[in-house]
């Protein structure tokens, strides 16, 4: 059983120790350019530096949802939950973990509805007649259903017709595995009547496999609790992930015909299903992260497969994005952030082609300079990748991640930069690319490890699949 948690007090002082060096390095490079007066390129610099700081400053105000109220969480209690598991072409072994991880929840939810898409690499017929008797015995409503090939957003729509009054969704992947609190978590924001949708934190299920994993592990998680946790403060989280999300039944009811015919230059849209979940919430009221919910997930261990989920995200962002423009109503504090976003990639993305293009970023001093700041950065905003504790990871372990910081500095910077601008080029490819065939198969051996804490659990190992 995977668990995970946030160490507070590991967070605090890391961080503290992020923001003194975000902070101070902010402060002589505000001082340093007013001295040497403000050309564009140091203007586009020093906005960055605001953003981040105030970025920074924003995540670091996130907290957990609480409920201390005996009446609140006795309507939590009597919330109808159910979870919608679209399946296509995953490992059986995969799928039976992700079914198991919810039966060991907490607060177990009211029916579970799986959705076969047409799969052609098996019928699950051991694992439908597990999951059946499994449900059954713990009084849990249960659903499978096979059907032809139609996209993960109608199998998921499939899931809800079989369940029309649920008062919450949870959605997530076929190869998602619940922490055993992820559920009771990330019910405690919908307390908060505009709260709309919930955000779990993703963690990658085979972060030990290679350097690959570690490094998109730590992006990963720097992402969300950096970013996504500065825009939750705000209500105004932008994609909530598709390994675990949870969303008022409303959010997806009133919202199906768009969600199912979404066009392109008349083409079907089969990708950035969460994104837009997340921006029909957004419409709304709030959507949040909270972030003592987690879920585990497989990531690609290869090249080519992490590629090609790269481009599907990429492309989908990218259209979401004018779909958030024209959408998003500009009282909202979303509009806004999504704006300020997008200004300032469009002017930094502008700065360094014309400091690439002039050749000054090929001068020995400019390029060191930049590569210094660039890794600083990403080592201090990663600091917080540290205080999450996880059963299948031991402190050295984490630390391994952690220092793949560099790495993933230059990835983000140089391939990923690249990559999104090729995802813009061709964002009219909205085919999702992959799932061909099983793309992960997990094995039958565990391999047990001991975390820091001396608690003994299993690490799931596996090839790699693109969720």
């Amino acid at each position: 059983m995977l668990r995970a948690r946030r160490l507070r007090g590991v967070s605090t002082v890391a961080g503290g120790i992020a923001g003194i060096v975000i902070f101070s390095f902010g402060a002589s490079h505000l001082m340093g350019a007013f001295r040497g007066g403000i050309t564009i390129v140091t203007a586009v610099y020093l906005a960055s530096v605001v953003v981040l700081c105030v970025q920074f400053l924003a995540a670091q105000l996130e907290r957990p949802y609480r409920v201390d109220d005996p009446a609140q969480q006795a309507a939590l209690d009597r919330l109808d939950i159910v979870v919608l598991v679209p399946c296509y072409n995953e490992d059986p072994e995969a799928l039976r973990r992700c079914l198991q991880s919810f039966f060991d929840q907490s607060r177990l939810p009211q029916a579970i509805c799986v959705t076969d898409d047409g799969s052609t690499s098996g019928d699950y017929a051991e694992q439908r007649d597990w999951f059946l008797a499994e449900a059954a015995r713990r009084g849990i409503r249960a659903h499978w259903r096979r059907t032809e090939n139609g996209g993960k957003r109608m199998a998921q729509v499939m899931g809800a017709r079989r369940e029309p009054r649920a008062d919450v969704y949870v959605t997530v992947d076929s190869d998602s595995i619940l922490d055993p609190e992820a559920i009771a978590e990330g019910l405690k924001p919908f307390v908060h009547p505009r709260i709309q949708s919930v955000a779990a934190v993703i963690l990658t299920t085979n972060v030990g496999t290679n350097l690959l994993t570690r490094m998109m592990d730590l992006i990963c998680v720097t992402m969300q609790l950096g970013d996504r946790s500065a825009l939750s403060t705000a209500g105004s989280v932008m994609v909530n992930c598709g390994g675990c999300a949870l969303y008022r039944g409303d959010v997806l009811r009133a919202n199906v015909r768009t969600y199912l015919t979404e066009t392109l230059f008349g083409r079907p849209v089969h990708m950035s299903d969460d994104s837009l979940l997340t921006l029909f919430a957004l419409e709304r009221g709030f959507a949040v992260q909270q972030p003592s919910a987690f879920a585990f997930t497989l990531m690609p261990e290869n090249l080519r497969h992490h590629t090609k989920q790269q481009l599907r995200w990429m492309r989908g962002s990218f259209i979401r994005s004018w779909w958030r423009f024209k959408y998003l109503p500009m009282t909202h504090p979303a509009y806004w952030m999504h704006a300020v976003k997008w200004v300032m990639y469009i002017a930094v993305t502008a700065v360094f082609l014309a400091l690439l293009l002039s050749g000054v970023l090929f001068d020995p001093g400019v390029f060191g300079w930049a590569l210094v700041v660039t890794v600083g950065v990403q080592f201090a905003s990663s600091a917080r990748y540290l205080s999450v504790w996880r059963s299948d990871q031991g402190l050295g372990q984490r630390w391994l991640v952690y220092l793949t910081a560099p790495l993933a500095a230059l990835w983000s910077w140089f391939v990923l930069r690249a990559m999104r601008w090729y995802a813009m080029a061709t964002f009219r490819d909205v085919s999702w690319g992959t799932r061909k065939q099983i793309e992960v198969a997990v094995t039958a051996e565990h391999v047990a490890s001991v975390d820091d804490r001396g608690v003994v659990a299993a690490q799931l190992h596996g090839r790699a699949r693109v969720s």
